[in-house]
């Protein structure tokens, strides 16, 4: 498994930016493997820009690893639809022409709890959209995301599918839009903090699908909320299921990052290399249930 971070870590959508740039030199300088970039965190989008940001990860002995998008399908208005589309494609080919291999999709949410606040508030949980049904939304999405599949191939370029709210705010969902999509180009961004409840059992039914796993932290208290996380049982479990990807930090604390993400950094480490101590024989033989350690954020 390897180490990397999210831009996002250093900016929680607070007015003043923290540039990609900035970010991938910290990145270097904390002795990770690569960097996941938030697209709402970019600065520029023209070729030459997006090539200044590949040479500077590949000279700092960085991957670019994934692009992090927010779409929303969850509309009944089609044009809104083919407009998330379209922007779902376009981020492809930025991914594409930063030589990033996945991207990370939303489903989108009902949008009836306008506030963030208010939607962590209520446990993630929001009414449904009167006149219509969750088989509304569920057949919206999955078209959506067929729609995106054939650029998905022609670039080469994987969209990995987030538990992040609305209508993947469950593992059941999540695993719904993947086995109706049915394509090799449609797999899982597994994130450890987007579960509020029953949190171990659902990550376990989506981990075989993982290509990319999002390890929230929370030093300083969650910015919305604070799971305490063991990561030694979370990797084990990557870990039966043969996952070898990225372990990309999304430091959600109100901490200065500059102290929370090498804080994340070294916990994460001591996790990984525990868990790597023991043959993947040995982690088989452990059950979900029995796993021990802690290392919780």
């Amino acid at each position: 498994m390897k180490l990397g971070v999210s831009t996002y870590s250093y900016w929680h959508f607070t007015p003043e930016k923290v540039p990609v740039e900035t970010v991938i030199e910290k990145a270097a300088a904390l002795g990770l493997d690569g960097v996941e970039i938030l697209h709402r965190q970019m600065d520029a989008e023209e070729p030459r820009a997006l090539q200044q940001l590949k040479r500077q990860a590949f000279l700092n002995g960085l991957d670019l690893y994934a692009l992090s998008i927010h779409q929303g399908f969850v509309t009944p208005d089609r044009e809104q639809r083919r407009a998330q589309v379209r922007h779902t494609v376009r981020c492809i080919e930025l991914a594409h022409e930063l030589g990033v291999p996945a991207i990370r999709l939303n489903s989108g949410r009902w949008g009836t709890v306008r506030s963030f606040t208010e939607l962590m508030e209520r446990r993630g949980v929001e009414p449904i959209l009167p006149g219509y049904t969750e088989e509304d939304g569920f057949r919206w999405v999955v078209e959506a995301i067929e729609a995106c599949l054939p650029f998905a191939e022609r670039y080469g370029v994987l969209l990995a599918l987030e538990n992040h709210w609305g209508l993947t705010a469950t593992a059941q969902g999540v695993l719904r839009i993947l086995k109706a999509v049915d394509s090799p180009w449609l797999q899982v961004t597994m994130d450890c903090g987007n579960f509020l409840e029953e949190t171990y059992q659902q990550l376990e039914a989506i981990a075989p699908y993982a290509v990319l796993v999002h390890a929230k932290t929370y030093y300083g208290g969650g910015e919305w909320y604070t799971l305490e996380l063991d990561y030694e049982r979370i990797f084990r479990m990557l870990q039966r299921v043969g996952f070898r990807g990225y372990i990309s930090i999304e430091f959600e604390g109100k901490e200065d990052p500059d102290q929370g993400v090498p804080r994340s950094v070294e916990m994460l480490r001591a996790a990984i290399r525990r868990v790597e101590e023991i043959s993947p024989a040995a982690g088989s033989a452990t059950s979900s249930g029995a796993d021990g350690g802690s290392a919780s954020s």
